[in-house]
Formats: C-alpha cells, sequence, structure tokens
C-alpha cells in the first residue's frame, strides 16, 4: 500500500495493536478521551490534576506520572494542553515527552499555541526519528462531547494518515492544511473570525434588550437568515440563561487573539477588528471572567452600557419597557 507520494504508507492506527498516550483533561480533553476509549483504544494518561481524570481512569486507562512516563508506553501520544508555556514544559522538560519518546513515535499537539513553536516541535521530533503533528481544533466542550470536532492538521502526510483513525473518533471535519505549523496558522483564522462574531452575536442582544424585544423570539428569527451561525445557536442561549460556565476559557482565547496579532504584526499586517476583541476580552479579564466562557464577553459590553437600574443582566424574563409601551 502506497501514499498519494508513491512512498510506502505507514500502518493506521487500530484499537488492536497501537497504544494511545493523552496528556490534559481539561474542558474538551476529558470528552476526547472518552470517545477514544470508547473505540476501544488503550490510553495512558497523565493531567497535571489527577482528580480530573478520576471517570477516564475509572474506565480503565493507566495512569502514569509524568509526560515522559506516558511517552514510555505509547506509540502515538496526543497533548491538549493550555498555553505555549505549557506545551514547551510537557515536549522539552526534563521529564518531558521527547525525553521518553522512541522513534516510529507520533506526537499529536492539539493545543492551540505558536505556529512557530509547532515547527520547533516537528524538527525536534524529526531528530529523534519521530513525527509531530499540530491538530488544533474548533466546536468547544460541545463538539468534544459530541464528537463533531473541527481538526486543523500541519504535518507530513504519513503521519497524517497513521493517526487518521483516532482523529475520526474526536472530529467531523478532518483537513490536512500543509506542513508543520499549518494547522496552528489555521486554528488562528478560525479565531480571528470567532472574535468579530462574538461581538456582533452579545452587541446584537444588547440591543434587542434595550429595544425591548423578546430575546429568544427575536433569535428565532436572526438564525434562519444571513446572521446564522455556531455561535448564535450554541452560545447566545446560554448567555439569556446566564450561563456563563467554560465550553473554552476567556483566558484561553486571549492568549489565542495574542498570538494571532503577533503573527500579524510579524507579517506588517493591521487587524482592526481583531485588536478591538482582544482589548475587550481583557477587560473581562479585568472583571474576573477569565476562567468564564467565551461568552462572558457579554458582561464586559453590559459593564459598559447603562443597563435597567434595578437588573443589570439580560435574560428573557428581564427586558427593558418597549418603547410603544
Amino acid at each position: 500500500m502506497t501514499n498519494r507520494s508513491g512512498e510506502p504508507a505507514l500502518r493506521q492506527a487500530d484499537p488492536a495493536s497501537t497504544r494511545v498516550g493523552w496528556i490534559g483533561t481539561g474542558v474538551m480533553g476529558a470528552s476526547m478521551c472518552r470517545h477514544l476509549q470508547e473505540a476501544r483504544y488503550r490510553l495512558t494518561l497523565y493531567t497535571r490534576t489527577r482528580s480530573k481524570a478520576s471517570a477516564i481512569l475509572a474506565k480503565g486507562a493507566t495512569w502514569a506520572d509524568s509526560p515522559r512516563a506516558v511517552a514510555e508506553q505509547t506509540d502515538i501520544l496526543f497533548t491538549m494542553v493550555g498555553f505555549p508555556q505549557d506545551v514547551r514544559q510537557v515536549y522539552f522538560g526534563d521529564h518531558g515527552v521527547l525525553a521518553g519518546a522512541a522513534a516510529g513515535m507520533v506526537l499529536v499537539d492539539m493545543t492551540t499555541t505558536e505556529p512557530s513553536l509547532a515547527q520547533d516541535l516537528a524538527l525536534a521530533a524529526q531528530s529523534q526519528g519521530l513525527s509531530a503533528v499540530d491538530a488544533p481544533v474548533s466546536g468547544g466542550d460541545i463538539g468534544a462531547r459530541d464528537g463533531t470536532l473541527s481538526i486543523m492538521i500541519g504535518g507530513e502526510a504519513g503521519a497524517v494518515h497513521r493517526i487518521m483513525p483516532l482523529l475520526e473518533c474526536l472530529g467531523k471535519k478532518i483537513v490536512h492544511q500543509g506542513t508543520a505549523g499549518a494547522g496552528q496558522h489555521t486554528k488562528l483564522c478560525n479565531q480571528i473570525a470567532i472574535a468579530g462574531t462574538m461581538i456582533g452575536v452579545c452587541e446584537s442582544l444588547l440591543y434587542g434588550y434595550k429595544a425591548g424585544l423578546d430575546l429568544p423570539r427575536m433569535l428565532e428569527s436572526i438564525r434562519g437568515g444571513a446572521a446564522a451561525c455556531w455561535t448564535l445557536d450554541n452560545l447566545a442561549p446560554r448567555i439569556l440563561a446566564r450561563n456563563f460556565d467554560p465550553g473554552f476559557f476567556v483566558d484561553h482565547f486571549v492568549k489565542d487573539m495574542r498570538i494571532a496579532l503577533e503573527e500579524a504584526r510579524r507579517r506588517q499586517l493591521t487587524l482592526p477588528g481583531l485588536t478591538l476583541a482582544h482589548q475587550l476580552y481583557e477587560k473581562a479579564q479585568a472583571l474576573g471572567h477569565g476562567r468564564s466562557g467565551t461568552h462572558a464577553l457579554m458582561l464586559a459590553l453590559e459593564a459598559l452600557s447603562p443597563i435597567h437600574p434595578t437588573d443589570r443582566s439580560i435574560s428573557p424574563s428581564s427586558q427593558e419597557p418597549h418603547a410603544n409601551g
């Protein structure tokens, strides 16, 4: 069997013979591990807070005491952590993945991080006879729970071919974007689009509230038109319910926007919309909402507007008086 370039294709992952490692079981990682377990893959696991992995361990996953220990027991290893510094520590630290990795392994980083870091990891892996793939995702906690994530991939075609059965357990839209770092660049495009959309959705709800509209009814209309989008469908109802639990942390989104702005400056590119979104999200952080979901942008925007003095929250039951009484 050969790939499109005519080279021998690496054997794809399968539950009977492939040992899978996983590092990071946060809001999304835990659900993603569950999908792999349901597909009968053997998991070896490490996360900084072991209690967050209790449900996965109860279903048969093996605990490892460090990223290095995970690498020593697996063939394909996934990481999904928070920040670039976490990725560096997990892979390059004294007890990191590269210290325990054996030739032939595939390393898959699903963290949203710097494209240059993905390239550095790919080069370090290649020097040890390994392959590294950057595969950030979009879809939040809902996509992770339902196995419907969009997965954006950078790396060698052979390594991508090998891990594809595992990725298919996690997502529905899986696109190989190019060489190392291309997945991360694509995810930054995704975050730029989301940032502007989130402002629009929140400002739409603010306007509808001040205009005295029935907000669920207003959403019913605009979801069916040109404004239709994932954010309206999935996060606007959470805003109305005043549920700001994280599907994706504000802190992590601010990090993603910072990386995108740094990459844009490197390319002498001005992104005023993203700059504004970044500033507004920093306002949300300053108000103490860094560990809330990205839709907590509404709380920052509410703080900038004269909301009803007896009710500073937008919800279906707290409307402004209608203009015509």
